[in-house]
């Protein structure tokens, strides 16, 4: 027989309990914490955990800080008791990454809680295998219902695991836009730099994220050394890290490590580089585009979203280091302000948290039959 859970009140909000798999920030749990810290905001009962830590987790970051861990590892059995206690508490389980998938399907089994799936990867890429496949198709069977981050990912979704049309919803990424201020003139962007070790003057790139073989940090210093008087500030670590600092041109690059908070690196830049071989809907570039950033990305997964060629930066093939140095070089030589201004226009209408919030919200109502009140 399912647990029994406590009972539902006609015409209030259902709890939500936001599950991210630890507490770095990274795509999936910085979307879970803003939309988390908006429900509150709005009254909406909310609470967020993470299944396990993990080693590079900022320790001096306050989200770090203010988030719980259920457990030891993230499928470990006192991890999923955890879990399915903390579930008791809420109406809706929304579960943030790849690893929440199989921890809500078995710790939720035989409950009452609900849960829905956030999808924010290529599916064609962390599926690539039958057996992943299949084993994926099975659980997100599982959830109440699944969110994709574009339209195109939805049909992904539906297709590649043969979800019902109804189950699979759009709901964009999202980043609140008063933690991404544009830079306030050139002495703002000075103070940035000077904050972060930076140099005062000439052209500055940010990429930000895992460096990871897939976030092709390797490709990024290639079209740098393509470009003379250009600098690259990398905010980010990983198991690649060592091997890229003795990189060619590694000499005009500055490692940050990881950032507790990107907002300055965004003020500090004049373009956003994106080099990775897959992504789903990246926040660094809703972050970059609000701080007013024009982006150069390759284009894969559901990058154009955000980026658009020619208007808030520019798109290239993946791996072809060649194309991005031209990409880049032509966006810093142009209208940087026009791009940033673009790209800061198109975020505010699609991605801005509180857009963004009020669909969530519909689709918590539609989950749980709970009034969005």
């Amino acid at each position: 027989m399912p647990e029994a859970t406590p009972a539902k009140t006609a015409g209030t909000r259902p709890r939500i309990l936001h599950l991210i798999t630890d507490p770095r920030r990274r795509g999936a749990q910085n979307l879970a914490r803003d939309l988390h810290r908006e429900l509150r905001r709005r009254g909406q009962a909310s609470a967020l955990r993470a299944l396990a830590p993990h080693p590079d987790a900022h320790p001096d970051a306050p989200d770090t800080r203010a988030t719980t861990v259920l457990g030891p590892g993230r499928l470990h059995p006192a991890t999923l008791r955890a879990l399915r206690a903390a579930a008791r508490t809420a109406d809706l389980v929304v579960a943030h990454g790849s690893a929440t998938l199989p921890a809500c399907a078995l710790a939720l089994a035989g409950t009452r809680t609900p849960f829905v799936y956030v999808s924010i990867g290529d599916p064609r890429h962390w599926t690539a295998s039958p057996l992943r496949r299949l084993r994926t198709g099975v659980l997100l069977h599982r959830a109440a219902a699944v969110t994709a981050l574009a339209d195109e990912a939805r049909a992904v979704l539906q297709d590649r695991f043969r979800l019902p049309a109804g189950k699979v919803r759009t709901i964009p990424n999202a980043r609140a836009a008063d933690r991404y201020p544009p830079a306030d003139g050139p002495a703002d962007r000075r103070a940035a730099r000077h904050a972060l070790g930076l140099p005062a003057d000439g052209l500055l790139v940010a990429w930000i994220g895992a460096i990871a073989p897939e976030k092709r940090l390797d490709l990024a210093l290639d079209a740098l050394d393509r470009i003379p008087d250009v600098r690259l500030a990398v905010a980010g670590d990983g198991p690649l890290r060592t091997a890229l600092e003795q990189h060619p041109a590694a000499a005009r690059a500055h490692f940050l490590g990881t950032l507790a908070d990107p907002a300055p690196l965004y003020r500090a830049a004049d373009a956003l580089l994106l080099t990775s071989d897959s992504e789903g809907v990246p926040g660094v570039l809703i972050e970059a585009a609000l701080a007013g950033l024009p982006a150069v990305a390759t284009d894969v997964g559901w990058v154009r979203s955000v980026v658009q060629d020619g208007r808030t930066g520019a798109l290239t093939a993946p791996g072809d280091p060649l194309a991005l140095a031209e990409a880049l070089a032509k966006v810093l030589a142009g209208d940087r302000a026009a791009l940033g201004a673009a790209a800061r226009e198109h975020a505010l209408a699609h991605s801005e948290l509180g857009v963004v919030t009020d669909r969530w919200q519909a689709l918590f109502t539609a989950v749980t039959g709970r009034e969005r009140g």
